[in-house]
Formats: C-alpha cells, structure tokens, sequence
C-alpha cells in the first residue's frame, strides 16, 4: 500500500461541515497526509485554517448532483494523484463516499457493503449475527398490514423511514386511527419499518475501529430522552459519558461490530435499556456520533482522537492512550424557552465544571439545542446539578 511509502492522497467531502469536524482534514494534513476537499462552501468562505490545510479544493453547489461530484473528483484526481482514502464523516455522505470508492477503486466500504448499514431492516440481519436481541419490526406497506402487526406486539408502535438519518421523519403510534393517518399522509414511494416501541433509557456504544475491524477506541453514553421525543416535542437534550462502560453494552457492541466488519471506521451503536435492565439493539451507523460528542470524547480522556483518527489513516495505528478519567455531559438549550438562569448565570455557577460552551448550527437545532455546554467531573452527582441549572425554567 502506498503508506509505506510515504504520502497518502486523501478525497475529504464536506471538510467544513460540522464545525467541530474540520480538525479531521486538519489533523490528517498534520501527520503528512495530502487532502483535497469537495465541498458546497465557496473557497473564500472557509475558515483560514482549513484552508491551508487543503492541497486542493473543489466547491460542488449540490453535494446531491452525484454527476457533479464525480467530475470535481476527477478534476482533484488530476491535482494530486491516485485517492488512497475518500472520507466523510457526515452521516447524510455515507452513501456519496461509498460510490467515489468504488468509481475510483478506492479501499473501504463500496455501495454493496453499506446496505445493512443504511437500511433499518438490514441492520436487523446484521444483530442477529452478533446474537443481540431487537425490537420486532415489519415493513408494513399500508394501514391493514400495519394494524395486524400492532395487534401482534400492542400499541404504541414506532414508524421510522428504512433508510433515514436520526429521528427525520419518526414518529409514534399509538392507535389504529393515529396509524391509519399517518398511511393517508405518508409518500407510498418511501419504505417504513414499523417497530415494537419498547420504554427504557437510550444508551450507545460508540468508538473507532483499524483496518482490520479491531476496536482501537471505544466508550459509551446515556440519554436523558431520546432524540425522536426531542425532535418531536421540542425538549431538551442531556446526555452524558460513562467512565465505566455496563459489562453488557460493552459486550453486545463488541460482538454487533464484528459481525458489520466494520474497518478504519468510526461507529455510533444506539441501544435501549428496558426498565428490568435487558438491553435491546436499536440501529447502528458507521460514522462518529453527532455533535459535539467527539469532543466530549477528547475531554473524558485528555486525548485529541481527530489526531488519533489521522494517525490511524495515515500512519496505521492509533496512539492515543485513554482510561475514561472523567464523565463528560453535552447539555443543549433550544432558544424561546423561558429559562431561568442567563449564559452569565451558568458560568458563574457552573463555569469551574464547564469545559466548552457553543452555538449549534440550525440545522441540528430540532435534536440538539440552539446551544451546547460540555460540563465535565469524575463523578456523575457533580455533573446533574450543572444540567439542571442550565435547563431550569421560569416557575
């Protein structure tokens, strides 16, 4: 492979977006690696430090015009030579990455292997070869079919798109007429996975891989809602890392990785932990998790896994060593909700605890706030008082 002989050509798409990412192509170009960067940003509007970082840039309006994007590809490719890698983060490119593999015979994950990554019904073939239990489900294509599958596991019942991004389009059942509605409404041309709703608390188990699918780095998180109740009912979202991961979370997402035979991947493995403790798969996708959790990675371990993730693509192995030394929680606020205490407020509270504070981009607003405070401490008790204040409301 051309890494040992020295200068890996990586193809980034949407080196710019989200905003804590772009010290991925940073990262890379500091361990000697040469990025190009397709993006929808025009090149003047980037941050200066990306910038730099990026041998070439090409900006492609509509990251959606695949004819488009092979072009500007190509254009790359003859900038600064055969791809090594094509990247991206974002879950919405996973499909856009696979297909530039396969385009420019590039190694990792070709359209053929992401099926079961992008499909929900697929991703169920895949649990099951890891032994871990699941949610019963049915792609159901009318109101008939839909009823006699709520007859058999009882409403509520989850509607979800087979193929969707997070909680888009996901909703909750709860009767025949609610489930009859949404069959009048919905696009006949899009396929749903209708799913047993199960009550508990969402956990994920989330981490990166090598090149030959071992777990180089792993950790997990608990929510206080999930993010179809924020998306929906316009809540709040708290979630936080474990320092010690359950023995079981860790097992059954050890055991799903290798049967996806993921390699030199990132990987967000959602879970719902039932009120009588069973765990229960819920979706896995082979990207980072969202917002800023990455960097709640970098604070829980003192490491900087964008540089870990760089030595791993261009050097082969991961460096950084990481013992969970702290929890870190992500406290989001949406804006137009009465809150009690200011920004000033939390920080003079809070601000010993508190190692970050942002604005969100809107579009990840409906999941995740408007804005983000990471708070973190050794211990869990010291961390829901910084939550609570931040998320207290007018009485």
């Amino acid at each position: 492979m051309r890494e040992a002989q020295g200068t890996v050509n990586i193809l980034y798409l949407s080196p710019n977006f989200p905003p804590n990412y772009t010290a991925f192509p940073l990262r890379l170009r500091d361990e000697g690696a040469v990025v190009a960067g397709i993006g929808w940003e025009a090149p003047e509007r980037l941050p200066p430090e990306l910038r730099g970082a990026l041998a070439e840039y090409c900006r492609v309006e509509n990251m959606g015009d695949y004819d488009h994007v092979l072009r500007a590809a190509a254009w790359l490719l003859s900038r600064i030579g055969r791809f090594d890698r094509v990247v991206a983060q974002e879950e919405h490119f996973v499909d856009l990455e696979a297909a530039l593999r396969l385009d420019f015979n590039v190694p990792g994950l070709k359209p053929a292997d992401i099926v079961g990554l992008r499909h929900k019904s697929r991703m169920k073939e895949g649990f099951a070869r890891a032994q871990v239990p699941t949610a019963a489900w049915e792609l159901a294509t009318d109101a008939a079919a839909g009823q006699r599958f709520a007859r058999r596991v009882g409403y509520p019942i989850i509607a979800k798109p087979d193929k969707g991004v997070g909680a888009h389009a996901t909703y909750k059942l709860s009767d025949d007429a609610e489930l009859t509605d949404f069959f009048a409404v919905k696009d006949p041309r899009i396929p749903f996975l209708l799913e047993e709703f199960l009550a508990g608390v969402i956990q994920s188990f989330d981490g990166l891989t090598d090149r030959d699918g071992g777990i180089v780095f792993c950790t997990g998180h608990q929510f206080s809602i999930d993010i179809m109740t924020a998306v929906n009912q316009d809540q709040n979202l708290h979630y936080w890392s474990f320092r010690d991961l359950p023995a079981d979370l860790e097992a059954q997402g050890r055991r799903s990785i290798a049967a996806f035979g993921l390699k030199e991947r990132f990987f967000h493995l959602e879970f719902i932990r039932g009120p009588r403790g069973k765990l229960t798969a819920m979706e896995i996708n082979a990207r980072p998790p969202g917002g800023l959790t990455t960097d709640m990675f970098n604070y829980a371990n003192d490491i900087d896994v964008y540089r870990g993730y760089a030595e791993l693509v261009v050097h082969g192995g991961f460096r950084a060593e990481w013992k969970r030394p702290y929890h870190v929680s992500y406290v989001g606020r949406k804006n137009g909700k009465p809150y009690r205490h200011s920004h000033e407020d939390i920080l003079r509270a809070h601000g010993d605890l508190i190692v970050s504070h942002t604005p969100i981009d809107s579009v990840f607003r409906k999941a995740i706030g408007d804005y983000a405070y990471l708070a973190r401490a050794r211990s869990l008790a010291e961390l829901q008082p910084v939550a609570d204040f931040i998320h207290q409301l007018e009485a």
